[in-house]
């Protein structure tokens, strides 16, 4: 992972739509682009649009933090926190 990629990963977890929809795919793996929809209504209480949604998910996979494969015509989205750790594990070791 080079700084570019820990950039785009903090980055990522800077907003907090995006935090919400890492955490409901923690909750619950494997969701498609209308199920994350429905849960940004039931938590937040206000309806995102699905192309915001999409241009979150957009992000979070150029991160590398969600992973896409299809089911049918529908896309799943999948958590993965690889980079994630490799972020952390980058970052602290530098400044150690």
């Amino acid at each position: 992972m080079d700084a570019e990629q820990l950039d785009q990963v903090f980055k990522a977890l800077a907003d907090p739509t995006r935090r919400r929809i890492i955490d409901r795919l923690r909750e619950q793996p494997d969701q498609s682009l209308f199920q994350i929809c429905a849960a940004s209504v039931a938590q937040g209480g206000v309806a995102l649009s699905r192309q915001a949604i999409t241009q979150h998910l957009d992000m979070l996979q150029k991160a590398g933090l969600i992973q896409v494969r299809w089911a049918g015509r529908t896309k799943i989205h999948s958590l993965n926190l690889h980079p994630l750790q490799k972020a952390v594990d980058l970052w602290l070791r530098k400044h150690l």
